[in-house]
């Protein structure tokens, strides 16, 4: 990346570069939309690298070594394929200066210079924005007979000029320059009209060039999304921003389907496990069409139970090295949107041949446990099976019917659709065994040092049109977690046998320690606020947190806070191949979950890594089998009995033999079968799980950024949603707050406001607010200083806003003439009615504030949820 305008902490400096170390500079002011000249490190806070913590990802990706600052002094911890611990390298020379610059100079920062682009980022080919004209050419000269001319001379005048504006959406892109030659014939006439309709139009594009020359970087348009402000159009541009892909499979991918006549041949019904006459059933949301996993229970003697996870053998259909495989590799994971669904794999297979719907024989990869009363797994069997799944079941179903309350649990029977030899009492039966097996797994994996941020989740409801109209926290319930903790354990025991058997190329998934330097600032935020926290662990940190839980019994709101706070302190997980941190064990580990091993296996239709796993977990059945069958035709030929491991599952039972894997027969048997199957080497698989990461990353933002525009759209359609909130930071120029409702944190700018005083006590942390009356407004060169009151409260009349018994009820305020609806959020921490504030205005740290909600943007920019205080009229 070059230019001018380079940095790489922008969304364009995702670019791979190599950097110069240069002087410290304290000069931390920017334009809106522009790039700092220089370069910044890509882990600062503060413009201070975050040299806490950086932790390996891949072998082939960017920097990889740790560093730790300590009184100007850098040490540069060992890395896996560079050794600094001599201080003679350069790159750790370099380190030296910047920690003594930084210890030298705590209020600056580090900056660098870009020297060259080694690898392109792919956001270049993501950008999202609005058209606008320029009032001057790009290098900074006056158009002609532009000065004074109005904004449909303007844009007439870049249509004849060639040249016009791309402002992005996302605020780290700098502005873009657009030739009007690359636009549509219908584009450049309209602009030739000085339409101002173009301008309110959403544009997809991707950034061609910026060379050392030019002011801006050049793009073209790839595609018109539509008029701003509509959910629709922001959705499209939320998947192009993160290369999610809607379109319909190709011909060469269905191809690879089987035909419509399709049934399961008999030489399957014959190799694998017949389970059809086992209780089998799905636990699912309602409105779930791909039902992947399906679990059983069987009580046997002396109070043993057999538990049984059975997934959809998604890897029968999906073969590597083909058109189907190739494109669910791209896609790699399934995308949901709301209202909107963006499948890995086609419909006709995730929802019709391998979902695994009730009363239809299914193929499946099966991990069965015998579980004695105190929570022992006695043995384990994994293997392709048949099952015969009884019924489909949703949470809400399962929780009626498990709990006590004698009239909830008979109106849920009636409602219970079975299939088969099975009666509805058998399966109620087996799912209150389910619940209390559950329960005693889940007891034992927190006894362990598991660690749960689990938190209420924002939920949307949809009207007859589909446009959203009330929203409300989904709080999990006890089926949930019966389906969790049998899923938790199938992925750690298909981990577990995937390792052994293939030690360089298992995928599995890890989950690191929490960011040093970010988890010191919530154990301060934690003291600050008389709470003791253990960190020393997962398992401590969840203790302390249970604690403080059962401490703020009266105060949900805080501990949602808190529990806000310790999510964002996490790092990612991540998969990795096991080839590329060979040398590197400990970092296998989950953080959250304390267990050494982990991977995905229980949803193939949503997720390519466990279609991977699924492979490498049919090579070591194989490769068992291969070897297995070859023992024992050698020890009955000698007349020797077969050992007591040779009668186990030496590869897939719960204790693997090594002798076995390195013996000479079981490594034929198991290379013929990682070469059968197609188990990817080390490097193949290192680059899958990158892919795979990113793919999954892109997912998360893109239905985050989704639940954030439908939750717009509703304050939108309502107009102003009135909240409280819970203050979370002050200061002479604005406050952050916790904003319950939206689950998130906002910040209301209040300095330089007309007719409103701010008197900052920094030594008692307390902020007034009150009315400045007669002030004269303050100019600042030729433009105002001070801003409307309306940016920064909702003022209304105390005579409108006093909520009747029947107003508290409803949710509804009259406020100044127009009704502030709320929106009907469940949950004790969002049910207070909000009341006008009045002035003067005392607020604290972690005072509780009336708050207005409102939508902003859209039309011409990113749609976002402002918040403004809410007041009461103060004027006479």
């Amino acid at each position: 990346m070059k230019g001018p305008n380079a940095t790489c902490n922008s969304a364009i400096g995702g670019d791979s570069v190599v950097r110069e170390i240069g002087e410290t500079n304290g000069n931390h002011n920017r334009k809106k939309g522009q790039a700092d000249a220089g370069c910044r490190f890509e882990n600062c806070s503060n413009g201070v690298p975050d040299l806490d913590r950086m932790h390996l990802h891949h072998k082939n990706s960017g920097f990889s070594q740790a560093v730790k600052c300590e009184n100007g002094n850098a040490t540069v911890l060992k890395s896996n394929e560079r050794d600094f611990n001599d201080g003679k390298s350069e790159t750790a020379r370099a380190l030296q200066r910047i920690c003594a610059m930084i210890h030298t100079h705590p209020g600056r920062r580090p900056t660098g210079k870009v020297l060259s682009v080694m690898k392109k980022s792919p956001r270049r080919d993501a950008v999202v924005g609005f058209l606008a004209s320029f009032p001057e050419f790009p290098d900074g000269e006056q158009q002609k007979n532009q000065v004074g001319g109005n904004m449909m001379n303007n844009r007439a005048q870049s249509a004849v000029t060639g040249l016009i504006y791309l402002l992005p959406t996302d605020p780290k892109f700098p502005l873009m320059v657009i030739s009007v030659s690359t636009l549509p014939d219908s584009v450049r006439q309209r602009l030739r009209e000085g339409d101002a309709a173009v301008e309110k139009e959403l544009v997809a594009a991707r950034l061609d060039e910026w060379n050392e020359e030019s002011l801006y970087p050049y793009a073209h348009v790839v595609r018109f999304l539509g008029k701003g402000g509509h959910v629709k159009t922001h959705m499209d541009a939320i998947l192009f921003e993160n290369a999610i892909s809607d379109a319909e499979f190709s011909p060469e991918s269905l191809a690879c389907l089987p035909d419509n006549c399709w049934k399961i041949p008999q030489k399957e019904l014959e190799a694998r496990k017949d389970l059809r006459k086992v209780l089998t059933f799905t636990i699912d949301p309602p409105t779930a069409s791909d039902l992947d996993d399906a679990i059983s229970i069987e009580i046997l003697s002396g109070g043993t139970v057999r538990i049984g996870v059975h997934i959809a053998d998604v890897s029968y259909f999906v073969h590597p090295e083909t058109a189907l495989d190739a494109e669910a590799r791209s896609r790699s994971t399934s995308v949901y949107t709301l209202k909107r669904k963006m499948s890995m794999l086609p419909s006709r297979l995730s929802e019709e041949l391998v979902s695994l719907n009730p009363g239809v024989d299914r193929l499946a990869f099966s991990i069965i446990w015998d579980i004695d009363p105190h929570g022992n797994i006695v043995s384990r069997w994994i293997g392709r099976s048949i099952i015969f799944s009884c019924c489909k079941l949703s949470y809400d179903l399962v929780q009626d019917l498990i709990c006590s309350d004698a009239s909830q649990s008979e109106s849920a029977v009636s409602s219970l659709q079975v299939h088969g030899i099975f009666e509805r009492v058998d399966v109620i039966k087996s799912l209150r065994g389910l619940y209390e097996v559950s329960k005693n797994l889940k007891e034992i994996r927190f006894k362990c040092g598991a660690l749960s941020l689990d938190t209420a989740k924002l939920m949307i409801l949809f009207d007859e049109d589909g446009a959203p109209c009330d929203s409300y926290r989904y709080v999990r319930n006890d089926a949930c977690f019966i389906v969790e903790e049998l899923m938790l354990l199938a992925n750690m025991s298909a981990a577990e046998v995937i390792l052994n058997a293939f030690p360089d190329c298992a995928l599995l998934r890890r989950h690191p320690e929490p960011n040093l330097r970010k988890f010191r600032e919530f154990e301060a935020f934690c003291a600050k606020n008389g709470f003791e926290l253990d960190a020393s662990s997962s398992g401590q940190l969840h203790l302390s947190l249970s604690r403080i839980k059962e401490k703020l019994q009266d105060d949900p709101v805080l501990f949602d806070i808190l529990m806000f706070y310790a999510s964002k302190q996490m790092q990612s997980a991540e998969y990795f191949c096991t080839g590329d941190l060979i040398s590197k064990k400990d970092d296998w580990a989950h953080y959250a979950l304390s267990v050494p091993l982990y991977t995905h296996f229980t949803s193939p239709l949503r997720r390519y890594p466990d279609i991977i796993v699924h492979r490498i977990l049919n090579a070591v059945i194989e490769a068992e089998q291969v070897y297995m069958k070859q023992k024992k035709s050698s020890t009955g030929r000698n007349g020797v009995k077969a050992s007591c491991e040779l009668m186990d599952r030496c590869f897939t039972g719960l204790q693997f033999s090594r002798d076995a894997a390195e013996s000479e027969c079981g490594k034929k048997a198991l290379s013929a079968a990682a070469k059968k199957f197609k188990v990817p080497s080390s490097e193949n698989l290192g680059e899958v799980a990158e892919h795979c990461n990113e793919r999954k990353w892109a997912g998360r933002r893109a239905e985050e950024a989704g639940q954030k525009l439908y939750m717009w759209a509703l304050i939108k359609n309502k107009e102003i949603v009135v909240c409280n909130a819970r203050v979370l930071g002050l200061g002479p120029r604005f406050m952050s707050v916790y904003v319950p409702k939206l689950a998130m944190e906002r910040r209301i700018y209040y300095d330089e406001v007309e007719g409103l005083s701010v008197e900052w006590l920094e030594a008692t942390g307390t902020l007034v607010l009150d009315a400045c009356r007669n002030k004269p407004a303050q100019r600042r060169g030729n433009q105002m200083k001070s801003r409307p009151i309306e940016e920064v409260a909702m003022v209304v009349n105390p005579s409108e806003t006093m909520l009747s018994e029947e107003d508290e009820e409803s949710g509804a305020a009259e406020a100044g003439g127009c009704t502030a609806k709320s929106v009907l959020l469940s949950g004790d921490a969002v049910k207070a009615p909000a009341v006008p504030a009045v002035l003067p205005l005392v607020i604290h740290y972690l005072s509780d504030i009336p708050v207005v909600l409102h939508a902003t943007g859209g039309d011409y920019c990113a749609v976002d949820i402002g918040v403004r205080l809410y007041m009461a009229s103060y004027f006479k």
